[in-house]
């Protein structure tokens, strides 16, 4: 990797957004060794022209270079929220996620959650609590699952604990807002 450059990008959080990163990378004629969610890795080292042509294209479809150092750690901590709640649901309430998160990016935990406090205005913690809450609320709306195992799913220690937090963030309980999906939903044929 001696030669190759690696690029901060921010507001990464799906597959599709790898996808669309991966897209702009080749349209610029780079060759991209690497793309997982807040970064990408080119092939070769790329001048400040080209940084200034791949932050303008990667704006346009809503991601930015990041440049200092203290921005890309609050994006890697929002990154590794995000694979932790959404994409890893087995290590979700398995895991101490502190600990997973300093010995992850290198830092003190209290380091973190204070520059990530500072930064976005809400602690690490909340933060949490509103993508756990995010994935509650899409796993309610495909209706495959029950409360319990939405609640297991998602690290809740019970179905009460989910449904109390979900209340406080959403105003409303899981069933109110289940019932409030499904009345907002027409079928196809009456579209």
């Amino acid at each position: 990797m001696e030669n190759n450059t690696k690029l901060h990008i921010k507001n990464m959080v799906c597959n599709r957004c790898i996808w669309a990163v991966q897209r702009e990378l080749k349209k610029l004629g780079l060759k991209p060794m690497k793309v997982v969610l807040g970064e990408a890795v080119v092939d070769g080292e790329i001048d400040e022209e080209m940084t200034r042509q791949i932050d303008q294209n990667l704006h346009k479809i809503g991601f930015e270079l990041i440049d200092d150092k203290k921005s890309r750690l609050i994006e890697s901590i929002r990154t590794e929220v995000i694979n932790y709640i959404h994409y890893d649901p087995e290590r979700v309430g398995n895991i101490n996620f502190s600990d997973h998160l300093s010995e992850k990016l290198g830092y003190d935990y209290s380091y973190l959650s204070s520059l990530f406090s500072v930064v976005e205005g809400i602690t690490i913690e909340k933060y949490i609590i509103l993508q756990r809450i995010e994935k509650v609320k899409e796993l309610l709306i495909y209706d495959e699952l029950t409360l319990s195992e939405i609640a297991y799913r998602t690290g809740y220690s019970s179905v009460q604990h989910l449904s109390n937090q979900f209340r406080k963030v959403i105003g409303m309980n899981p069933s109110a807002f289940k019932r409030l999906q499904e009345n907002t939903r027409k079928p196809l044929d009456e579209v």
